[in-house]
């Protein structure tokens, strides 16, 4: 029997040993336009190292891994006594490891740092996005902790520590913490103003108990949380340590893990407090929603750079594989209509990155202060949750097509498209689902006219460039000018206001086929529900070229 009809012909090579970072441009691009000169040398070094490393084989197994074998819940130990720890695939902790040692829980206070951090953040979460829920949260919990100076002195230097230690011991003997948080409950989910959670002062001054539960408790193997709970004031933030200073275990116990559809590397538990649980006040008492506002900010804008961070890795795999693959007389991203679908879906991907690094140097701007530090505060507050709601609501469809570009090669799971598929719909849901961002981009317009400013300031610095941004500018205008009824066109809203500045940008910095493209398929009403409607007249074939993969 001849053995030449299992010879291998035709087959995409995999997308392995190649630097994740610089051969994506939007993003290069992003880091040299928003990072001082200074800056630039050490950030692309540092970069390119992660990147070298997130596109090897070894990491790439890694995520499989973590992924293929979930965490394991053990909540007694060979005695019987009671410990409540997830078992991790060692893969897990060495993504993690990886990820904090490239100071991606560092940004804080560091010229640059938001930026830099960002840049790492979409670069590591692409080999396997799970590890970056704790990540983001540690990363978060900063501006948190900063409520209580007390507190910041012993947290934060070793929540933005490039060191993971991933046993639990008192915070005073580890080099390294992760911060969670848990805040939601059975009854309330997004509405944190029904929690129950009873906090009950105790004889310290800011220390309390808890007794109570959270039915949403990711990484629940972090060092501490941040939780919200009912004081005699009103709801309140707490911060509760897995472990207390002389070594005990707190009253921390996890009931059973989610079986989710996604996001399978990483451990999401439901919690119970049973009234022996210690925790230190942060903040004033019935001020818990406003101190932990701040963190919940940075991990909505993770969100936005985790989706990204997604259509990145789905458009380089479609891209790698058409470019491989031959089919009726040619490679695929050779054909007139494929490569169509390609440069609409590198187009999606390169507005959410562009967009998430802006809202990344707007935090650094804040952190710098001067005399523009309070109009990019106010940016950020109508902004990121206008970016959180239309980012990550486009990176499922983008996954999707993207997967459909390598057929059924694209179905299977040795191919890693269905795990990024599995993943895309989770940071819309994080943080907030969809309704929740649309209704909070409409609370800031009532609230805070400082922030609608900064916005149009933002758009218009690209005003006069392209007329389709133009008229799309003044459409946004009309919608503003009436926000009677404004609740039920919410979603409307806020997805327009995130077009009209993602144009902006992409107008101001992208290259001229680009923006050209987006203002056409995604303003000017030149293109059709689906991807692959782009005009044809556009350079189509320059966009491919400029989302291509370089191994």
């Amino acid at each position: 029997m001849s053995g030449t009809t299992h010879t291998v012909t035709n087959q995409a090579p995999p997308l392995v040993g190649y630097d994740v970072f610089s051969c994506d441009r939007a993003l290069t691009e992003a880091v040299e336009r928003h990072l001082a000169p200074e800056l630039l040398d050490g950030a692309r070094e540092e970069l390119a190292l992660l990147g070298r490393a997130s596109g090897s084989a070894q990491v790439r197994e890694w995520g499989e891994q973590a992924d293929a074998f979930p965490p394991r819940l053990r909540t007694h130990d060979r005695y019987g006594n009671r410990i409540d720890e997830v078992e991790f695939h060692p893969a897990w902790h060495r993504l993690l490891g990886r990820s904090v040692g490239a100071g991606l829980t560092d940004a804080w206070g560091r010229p640059g740092g938001h930026v830099r951090r960002a840049a790492g953040f979409l670069v590591a979460s692409q080999p396997e996005a799970g590890h970056g829920c704790p990540v983001s949260m540690t990363h978060a919990a900063v501006p948190a902790l900063r409520v209580e100076p007390e507190l910041a002195a012993v947290w934060e230097p070793a929540a933005t520590s490039h060191v993971y230690e991933r046993d639990l011991a008192p915070v005073a003997e580890k080099p390294g913490v992760l911060i969670g948080m848990a805040m939601t409950e059975k009854q309330g989910g997004s509405d944190v103003r029904a929690n129950t959670t009873e906090a009950k002062a105790s004889a310290a001054d800011g220390e309390y108990v808890l007794t109570g539960h959270k039915w949403f408790c990711s990484a629940p193997m972090s060092d501490a949380f941040l939780v919200l709970a009912q004081a005699p004031a009103g709801l309140t933030c707490f911060l509760v340590p897995r472990v207390l200073a002389d070594g005990s275990r707190n009253a921390f116990a996890i009931q059973r893990l989610k079986d989710k559809l996604g996001n399978r590397s990483n451990a999401s538990a439901e919690v119970e407090f049973d009234g022996t649980t210690w925790a230190r006040r942060v903040g004033e008492e019935g001020r818990g929603v406003r101190t932990i506002m701040d963190t919940v900010a940075a991990t909505r804008l993770d969100c936005a750079l985790g989706s990204a961070a997604l259509m990145r890795q789905a458009v380089a795999q479609a891209v790698h594989h058409c470019t491989y693959r031959e089919a009726f007389g040619g490679p695929l991203a050779e054909k007139p209509l494929m490569r169509n679908v390609l440069a609409d879906l590198a187009l999606e991907s390169e507005a959410a990155t562009v967009l998430g690094m802006r809202l990344a140097a707007a935090y650094d701007a804040v952190d710098a202060g001067g005399p523009g530090a309070e109009r990019e505060r106010a940016l950020l507050r109508i902004a990121v949750p206008a970016a959180k709601y239309w980012v990550t609501k486009r990176c499922t469809p983008v996954v999707a097509e993207a997967l459909e570009c390598l057929g059924g090669n694209g179905y299977v799971e040795e191919s890693g498209m269905p795990r990024l598929l599995r993943e895309s719909p989770l940071n819309s849901v994080w943080e907030g689902s969809g309704n929740v961002q649309a209704l909070d981009v409409v609370r800031v317009l009532r609230t805070a006219p400082e922030a609608l400013d900064a916005f149009l300031r933002e758009v218009g610095e690209a005003r006069g460039a392209d007329h389709r941004l133009d008229r799309a500018i003044r459409g946004v205008l009309v919608e503003l000018a009436d926000l009677e009824g404004v609740e039920a066109r919410a979603r409307r809203l806020a997805e327009r206001m995130a077009l009209v500045l993602q144009g902006s940008l992409l107008v101001r910095w992208a290259p001229p086929e680009v923006a050209d493209a987006f203002c056409a398929g995604r303003l000017g009403g030149d293109g059709g529900s689906a991807f692959g409607t782009l005009p044809h007249t556009l350079d189509l074939r320059a966009l491919v070229e400029r989302a291509r993969p370089t191994v």
